[in-house]
């Protein structure tokens, strides 16, 4: 009985190696004994370390105690799917979402919190566009010792491959804080040149719906009424106005296929963007209008600087940074010119002649470019070029939207003005032929 009973006291420890970094960034390892993988980064983060890797190792150590079981507060498991089925069908995170997320987690590390404790204070923050379920998912996943950066690239939906890259950089270089608020700062800048686009498209887009609604009501409403006028007094009417009545009876009979046809220009639209001839084309057409093709092209070379520039500052491999730049460019001809100039670096040539020799992007970044390759500093020359394309960008949209502004009233002007010259041309016709009579 003494003997069960001591058996049963005794537990059966797992001895793991681990590799960490202290907070300069020295690389330490050693062997230590623990329960599980969590209670065994728990030990790594208590020594004031940051988590690289960790390995089980095959022999057991066997001491006194109580059965072995989960650090208090943790579950182990996977998350159920239900919940992982949730975090699929959610919406992708606005880039100020993001932004505020990434400076929250950031804020927390650099208070001194281990990790894991951090994840689990985001995951009783309130982050909008962000589950909390995400962050007890990447807090569980590290517990049972997988990477931050491996728990994130499971879920595409919130974390791209920019944002992955550059937190497995930073684990990596023991500077994971930093590259969190660097990161938080990257989508600060993008969300802000998208709310000047917003704010650029906001008016345009207003007195746009008004122009058309009143168009359409005057069409299907008041002018009905002044040809029954019309037709009652039996005069002969201009033919300005007997277009206008003849368009107005089109709206007023075959109304219903004016969604019809928006709907069908839609699909044909997304039809045809989705296939490589049509991108090709419309992303071409885009680059090529005269005001706001200027816009779009300074935005792509803004973004293209930026986050090259980000990625390699944080000690991102230039060929993968190259790779995850491609794919974050929405624009096709852009995205091609990249992979040529990857496919440039990759025998061996330096970022700035395959970039010149796509003939796609402005000298001037090309110069930029050139100058930091030669003083050994090219993630702030791309700075330097990110922040003269951004500047310009704002001048830009200020000078789109005083041109789109006078354009629109004028346009509005005279479509209301020829509404009303019809239907008092025909008053005048009328007023005549009344008074001949």
């Amino acid at each position: 009985h003494v003997r069960s009973r001591r058996q049963r006291q005794m537990c059966i420890r797992d001895r793991f190696s681990y590799k960490a970094r202290r907070r300069s960034g020295e690389l330490v390892q050693g062997v230590l004994d623990a329960n599980d993988r969590g209670a065994a980064l728990i030990q790594i983060e208590r020594l004031g370390l940051l988590p690289v890797s960790l390995d089980a190792q095959k022999g057991k150590s066997p001491v006194k105690g109580a059965a072995s079981k989960p650090a208090s507060g943790e579950r182990s498991g996977s998350m159920p799917p239900m919940f992982r089925d949730l975090l699929q069908r959610k919406r992708r995170p606005k880039l100020q979402e993001l932004a505020t997320y990434t400076q929250q987690l950031a804020n927390l590390l650099r208070s001194g919190m281990p990790l894991t404790v951090a994840l689990n204070s985001m995951g009783h923050l309130e982050s909008k566009g962000i589950s909390n379920e995400v962050s007890k998912q990447l807090r569980q996943d590290v517990m049972e010792g997988k990477s931050l950066s491996d728990s994130m690239g499971k879920q595409p939906l919130i974390f791209s491959d920019l944002y992955v890259n550059m937190v497995r950089a930073g684990e990596q270089s023991g500077a994971l804080e930093e590259v969190l608020r660097r990161l938080a700062t990257h989508f600060e800048r993008f969300a802000e040149v998208q709310q000047k686009f917003v704010s650029a498209l906001i008016y345009p887009a207003i007195v746009g719906g008004v122009g058309v609604s009143i168009v359409m009501l005057f069409m299907t409403v008041i002018l009905p009424k002044f040809t029954s006028i019309f037709t009652d007094m039996n005069v002969p009417l201009p033919k300005s106005t007997q277009m206008l009545i003849a368009v107005s009876g089109l709206f007023s009979s075959y109304w219903w296929l004016l969604p019809l046809v928006a709907v069908l220009g839609v699909v044909f639209y997304r039809r045809y963007s989705v296939t490589e001839s049509g991108r090709r084309h419309l992303d071409k057409l885009k680059m090529s209008l005269p005001v706001l093709g200027k816009v779009m092209k300074l935005n792509l070379f803004g973004q293209f600087a930026r986050t090259l520039s980000t990625l390699l500052h944080n000690g991102v491999p230039v060929l993968t940074a190259l790779k995850i730049t491609e794919k974050i460019i929405p624009n096709v001809i852009l995205r091609d010119a990249i992979e040529r100039t990857r496919e440039g670096v990759t025998d061996g040539k330096t970022i700035a002649q395959p970039l010149a020799r796509s003939q796609v992007f402005p000298q001037l970044m090309i110069d930029l470019i050139k100058i930091g390759e030669e003083t050994g500093d090219v993630p702030g020359a791309l700075q330097s070029v990110a922040e003269t394309y951004e500047n310009e960008l704002t001048i830009a949209l200020r000078v789109m939207t005083n041109l789109i502004e006078p354009a629109m009233i004028i346009v509005m002007a005279v479509a209301v003005g020829g509404l009303l010259f019809s239907i008092l041309s025909a008053m005048f016709q009328i007023t005549s032929s009344i008074g001949r009579g």
